[in-house]
């Protein structure tokens, strides 16, 4: 049974990287999204009166942080960040940071994703957008200005760990540790930034993970007929 055991920690893990990399690539088009992936690492369990059984564990998740291309759409709500940092939106959750620079003025002026939420500034405030601001200007760290007044600079903010990043949906991330504004950030006006996800990569690890199951579902099955073969000849 123990190595039933293994097998079937190995099955689950694999379970868990194939959910992860199908999400990668029905993500492949969304603006601003991180890829994912998985580290798998040993558990051991001590069992009674046997040697300890080493089970592997795909549980934790990472993140790639890596840039996403850059394409220039024309939007005088678009924006994209060239290196580090994210935007920072207000949420009914609380504060989250995000890549996805698609935004626009809501009714009252404020400036706002795709969903609703608040784009915040350098000092943690909303970014407001006079309603009669037809074109708008956009430094490269971020400050807009509108017939040459300044309105405020978009957020861009630095994480100290991003392993402490927790994901929450496909573009959101919650800050698990220190954020604080960037000092000179690079801010491209009328530019969105692609998915990270490498989707030729994405497809041929899909495959290998589908095989390597596959083969622990035969040696599952070839198990379950020898201790059904033994039970047998054992019972007569």
């Amino acid at each position: 049974m123990d190595t039933a055991y293994v097998t079937l920690s190995r099955q689950s893990g694999l379970m868990n990287e194939m959910r992860m990399v199908a999400n990668n690539i029905a993500n492949a088009n969304t603006t601003g999204y991180r890829q994912q992936g998985v580290v798998f690492s040993e558990f051991v369990r001590d069992m009674p009166g046997n040697p300890s059984l080493s089970l592997s564990r795909a549980q934790v998740r990472n993140t790639s942080l890596q840039q996403g291309m850059l394409t220039e759409t024309g939007g005088s709500f678009d924006f994209a960040i060239e290196g580090d940092g994210f935007f920072m939106i207000e949420t009914p959750a609380g504060n989250r940071l995000t890549r996805a620079g698609s935004f626009s003025p809501n009714a009252e002026g404020d400036l706002v994703t795709m969903d609703g939420h608040r784009v915040m500034d350098s000092n943690g405030a909303p970014v407001f957008v006079p309603p009669d601001a037809d074109t708008i200007d956009v430094g490269s760290d971020g400050t807009m200005s509108v017939n040459g007044q300044i309105l405020g600079q978009i957020g861009v903010y630095g994480v100290a760990d991003p392993q402490n990043l927790v994901r929450e949906g496909s573009t959101h991330f919650r800050p698990g540790g220190q954020v604080d504004p960037m000092d000179e950030p690079v801010v491209l006006h009328r530019f969105l930034e692609g998915s990270n996800v490498n989707a030729v990569g994405q497809v041929t690890r899909m495959i290998e993970v589908q095989r390597a199951y596959e083969l622990g579902q035969s040696f599952l099955e070839a198990e379950d007929e020898r201790v059904r073969g033994a039970l047998k000849a054992l019972m007569r």
